[in-house]
């Protein structure tokens, strides 16, 4: 099948290259043309383990290539076109459909031949009406009246294991209330569900609030353990034992129940707020999500009051070694990441901070305020080890990345001056650090 995905960030790039990679002929589009020029050559924009690999087959089979000219790309027949581009959210929290319904308003100038428009974007409930508006009236326009379907396929991908989750789905949902697009968009996934109880179609509507129901079900997960963290540690509980005994229920079970520094990235603090805005639009009180988000805004700042209240309320001119800046293990990404919040509150408190993260360490300095970088204040280095160098007083874990899970605590007990870890991710078991003669700080713990 041909197929054309508009948008060539996380999820249409990974989209293009697992559909290329079963057979399909798959031209990604975008108008950034830098980037366009730096997929062509090989340069992938974004970490992704193993998305460089694919991209490279896949090209050099030809069932894969990219352009900025979506008009070009539409000339001759299409079976599909997924839109994958950007939803931002505006200042009210609501998700910022311009760039979904620009790329339909130029779907309805070019399109010649019947496809079916497939929302891959995470979109509210109803862009597929919009989409469907946007399409209608530009062939208007130009007085075409070409047949075309719009339905909505939301994307379940984890950041780090995108190929897997793509090529190895525990569920594809079809949103559409056409049957054809329905046998279409089943016949396109038929390599991905062979078990088809994997495939659901429903209703378009159904299938896009799904898809924020689903996120917003698992940031509440992380913020309802993160809140069991907090009280655990005012009654002297273990939130790791209350995790295993919890999460050994298979009602609850054990994913997402992890306390540690609150959660980041691309989806979950957008799609919340999105979900919150949405409800207010509907003259819905999103309760339990507000709370869900107040917890987690909150538990951005917890490790920093573990570490004040450690020094006294007094760490200005203390040295921090910072292990990990992305907002989890697996990804490059930056977006909404603890990090952030935890850098800016040491360094406002007059604090030093030397960072490392194994893949993150470019974006972060592109993240990162230039006056943070500029202040000589703030350094990020290129191994775990340059961290600990040049006197720093302790040792702060927030990214839970495999290399940091086994350190040499009796190496880390003669550089560390204060002799002190602090453990945003829960990494380690308390024991095995203090019988080094370092004292451990966890969340929850």
């Amino acid at each position: 099948m041909r197929v054309v995905v508009v948008g060539t960030g996380y999820v249409g790039l990974v989209t293009g290259v697992c559909l290329a990679r079963v057979g399909n002929e798959v031209i990604c589009i975008d108008k950034d043309a830098a980037k366009i020029e730096r997929l062509q050559s090989g340069q992938i924009p974004i970490f992704e383990p193993g998305l460089d690999a694919l991209v490279r087959e896949t090209v050099e089979t030809g069932c894969l290539t990219f352009g900025t000219n979506l008009g070009l790309a539409l000339r001759t027949a299409a079976d599909f076109v997924f839109i994958a581009v950007g939803t931002p959210p505006g200042e009210d929290g609501s998700a910022d459909l311009s760039h979904v319904v620009s790329v339909a308003e130029e779907i309805g100038q070019y399109l010649t031949y019947p496809t079916v428009i497939v929302d891959k974007s995470t979109v509210p409930v109803g862009t597929a009406d919009k989409v469907r508006a946007a399409i209608g009236a530009a062939m208007a326009r130009r007085g075409a009246a070409v047949a075309f379907d719009v339905a909505s396929n939301p994307e379940f991908l984890k950041e780090g294991a995108a190929i897997a989750d793509f090529m190895r789905p525990a569920r594809v949902i079809i949103g559409t209330d056409s049957s054809k697009a329905s046998a279409a968009l089943s016949t396109l996934y038929a390599p991905f569900t062979r078990n088809h109880e994997r495939l659901l179609v429903m209703g378009v509507r159904d299938a896009e609030m799904t898809k924020y129901a689903a996120n917003a079900m698992l940031a509440t997960r992380i913020s309802f353990m993160n809140e069991m963290a907090v009280l655990c540690e005012k009654l002297g509980v273990d939130v790791e034992n209350v995790r295993a005994g919890i999460g050994s229920d298979p009602r609850i079970g054990s994913d997402f129940l992890y306390a540690g520094v609150g959660y980041g990235g691309s989806c979950f603090p957008k799609d919340v707020k999105a979900l919150i805005r949405t409800g207010r639009d509907s003259g819905v009180t999103m309760g339990i999500l507000e709370s869900v988000e107040a917890r987690n805004e909150s538990q951005k700042h917890h490790l920093t009051k573990k570490i004040s209240a450690r020094y006294g309320h007094d760490i200005a001119g203390k040295h921090f070694a910072l292990w990990g800046l992305a907002f989890k293990a697996g990804t490059d990404d930056m977006r909404e990441a603890a990090s952030h919040e935890l850098i800016r509150d040491l360094l406002t408190a007059g604090a030093f901070v030397t960072a490392f993260d194994p893949v993150a360490a470019r974006t972060a300095r592109a993240a990162f305020p230039k006056e943070w970088l500029g202040s000589g204040r703030l350094s990020i280095v290129d191994s775990a080890d340059a961290c600990l160098s040049g006197g720093v007083d302790a040792l702060v874990v927030i990214t839970e990345w495999m290399q940091f899970r086994s350190p040499n605590w009796t190496l880390l007990a003669q550089k560390l001056k204060d002799r002190v870890v602090f453990d945003g991710r829960n990494l380690y078991k308390k024991e095995e650090v203090t019988r080094s003669g370092l004292d451990y700080v966890g969340i929850g713990r």
